[in-house]
């Protein structure tokens, strides 16, 4: 399955690259075993989509959003003080959802 991955930010450079590096990584360590399933079937489509922005308090508002194969997933969370704790906690959620 070819997985379409969109990173969507609101502000600096920075936050989009840290955000494409903890996509990569959630996707190649945590979500691997999940996501194998869908590359048995050769028509299998997926679309990633991860928006983050900041707030006016300077902390960090997420979307993630996942359709695999016609199964649709999204999570939203606000208020992050860390962007790596908003985009795990995300994708934390997306194995729980994939996991049942």
């Amino acid at each position: 399955m070819e997985l379409k991955v969109i990173i969507h930010t609101n502000d600096e450079a920075h936050t989009k690259e840290v955000s494409e590096r903890l996509v990569k990584e959630n996707l190649n360590n945590k979500l691997d075993s999940y996501l194998k399933k869908f590359d048995d079937k050769s028509d299998a489509e997926g679309q990633l989509e991860l928006k983050i922005e900041k707030n006016k308090t300077e902390r960090f508002n997420g979307i993630l959003q996942v359709n695999l194969d016609g199964d649709a997933y999204r999570y939203e969370r606000e208020d992050y003080k860390n962007l790596d704790d908003l985009i795990n906690h995300l994708f934390d959620h997306l194995k729980e959802g994939l996991s049942k």
